[in-house]
């Protein structure tokens, strides 16, 4: 008795489009849900001192942005020209500070809470009064990671 192989097909079935359209729309939808754009809308005028030697730094959900500057001209009416503390999306002052410093603890991983560094984004034009004031209630509040934020400086100006 012989025996017979069926022959097979030299090409593949053709892959059915339909379903194509309904899956992009659903990773767009998704994206669009899950992503975050923006933490905060800046309120204050923050332009950043130059400096030579800067470091990046790594993670970014570890660390919780102070921003010391005057108000922008939306909210000058409403809390003047001085400079002011900006904690998260709104004015603050520096007995805000050990509040807003746990509610960013708490939303970190208990982990990584040891690495958790404060960064201040200070107005080069600011005096350092109310710099300093925010230090020591960074420190008072057990916050002894500090960094500062500057641009990089260009070399070609001198």
């Amino acid at each position: 008795m012989a025996k017979f192989k069926k022959k097979q097909a030299d090409t593949a079935p053709a892959i059915s489009t339909a379903s194509l359209p309904d899956i992009v729309f659903m990773l767009l939808f998704f994206f669009m849900v899950v992503t975050k754009m923006r933490d905060t809308e800046l309120m204050v005028t923050v332009n950043s001192p130059q400096a030579s030697e800067l470091t990046k730094l790594e993670k970014k959900t570890l660390v919780n942005f102070v921003f010391i500057g005057r108000p922008t001209a939306k909210y000058k009416a409403k809390v003047g020209t001085k400079p002011q503390i900006q904690l998260g999306d709104k004015f603050s002052t520096t007995d805000d500070i050990p509040l807003f410093l746990e509610k960013h603890k708490v939303s970190v991983p208990e982990s990584q809470r040891q690495s958790i560094i404060s960064s201040l984004k200070i107005d080069k034009d600011v005096t350092m009064g109310i710099v300093g004031d925010v230090k020591t209630a960074l420190r008072k509040a057990g916050q002894l990671k500090v960094n500062y934020s500057a641009k990089k400086r260009d070399r070609t100006k001198g």
